[in-house]
């Protein structure tokens, strides 16, 4: 291929060290000081955690930002926001509300979601006609206990009394009545979540994100037991994939009456990524991490994909790709760069990652 009409690139956050923008941006510039030419087309992506709001914002014109204070997930009060979209959709991000970047240290026991509820709440009182609902980079393994606490639901021991928030609040968990949840908006709530997960089990909420949140393993097990006790008060089915998303906090929406969808696509849906990707012959994506969880629906899968069905190459670049990732997607890629690599190691790249993107744009247009 000697020239391209147009590359897109739409990439994920880096999280930690850089905004989707950023990555979006540093690859652009690496890329045009190799092939000046290109039609570069930049399109920050989110697969439902922390940057759903910055894409959402960036791509759809006339999307106005809501502020609101809310109770963070360490109980501290958090000036967060939520965002308006021209034809009445409210965004609400778990992450800028409830998210694991908000508390230090980490309280894999204390931490909760109320203030994603609260925030929720906030939309609805506005009369939006619509809810996207972003998890992802959950703080709390609460099992949505929080939100729906502060949208009205209410969540009893066995002496009657509301119950600490928190995950290990679910230990003492005896009745649940929903009856004072608000209506849904009339165009429903819609869960965008990257993550399959059922709510139990080896693969369940507790066991596979609770120590990621700081969990000890005999406090997992206690969780597990909570969301347990939650489950079997709730006519939702815990198996259901998706459930075990944000600490369980899926399974609480569920419970609202909210739907599951794979966070990647809807985002990608709502921000005409399917259209943008067809105008092009060059997909670049990325994350900070490709693993083998990567082919459960986050951004690069989903772009790839996109890309192999329009006919464009799809070019890769993660601060970290785990050894097997790629070799367990064949053909899925053209071509990929890991920043750890070309910059000799991770502490290196995490310390310049935006310059390190530009060195993978620039190492990726010169071998088209």
């Amino acid at each position: 291929m000697t020239s391209v009409e147009r590359v897109l690139i739409a990439p994920d956050s880096f999280k930690g060290t850089a905004d989707a923008t950023q990555v979006a941006r540093a690859l652009a510039a690496g890329w045009a000081a190799v092939r000046p030419g290109d039609d570069l087309v930049l399109m920050p992506m989110a697969d439902g955690g922390e940057g759903t709001i910055d894409a959402f914002e960036l791509a759809v014109a006339g999307a106005r930002r809501m502020p609101v204070s809310v109770s963070g997930p360490d109980d501290r009060p958090v000036a967060s926001q939520w965002l308006l979209l021209p034809d009445g959709t409210g965004v609400v991000e778990l992450a800028s509300t409830s998210g694991i970047t908000l508390i230090d240290p980490l309280r894999p026991m204390e931490a909760h979601t109320s203030g994603f509820g609260e925030a929720i709440a906030a939309a609805l009182a506005h009369g939006v006609s619509r809810l996207y609902l972003a998890l992802g980079g959950s703080s709390s393994t609460d099992g949505g206990v929080g939100a729906l606490a502060a949208l009205g639901a209410v969540f009893l021991d066995a002496a009657g009394r509301p119950v600490a928030v928190g995950g290990a609040g679910l230990a003492a968990l005896a009745t649940v009545d929903l009856g004072a949840l608000p209506a849904l908006p009339l165009g429903g709530a819609l869960i965008l979540s990257d993550v399959t997960n059922p709510l139990l089990g080896a693969r369940g909420a507790a066991a596979v994100f609770g120590p990621q949140k700081g969990a000890e393993p005999a406090q997992v097990a206690e969780l597990e037991a909570g969301l347990a006790r939650l489950a079997g008060l709730l006519a939702v089915d815990p198996a259901t994939p998706g459930a075990g998303a944000a600490g369980g906090a899926a399974f609480g929406l569920l419970a609202w009456g909210a739907r599951l969808a794979a966070g990647s696509a809807a985002v990608g849906q709502a921000l005409g990524v399917p259209a943008a990707v067809r105008g092009a012959s060059v997909v670049i994506t990325g994350e900070g991490r490709f693993d083998l969880q990567s082919a459960a629906g986050k951004v690069p899968w989903y772009l790839a994909g996109l890309a192999t069905d329009a006919g464009a190459l799809a070019l890769l670049v993660a601060g970290a790709i785990e050894a097997g990732a790629l070799a367990a997607s064949p053909g899925r890629f053209a071509d990929a760069v890991s920043l750890t690599d070309l910059a000799g190691g991770s502490a290196a790249a995490m310390a310049d990652t935006l310059e390190w993107l530009e060195a993978a744009g620039s190492r990726l247009a010169a071998a088209l």
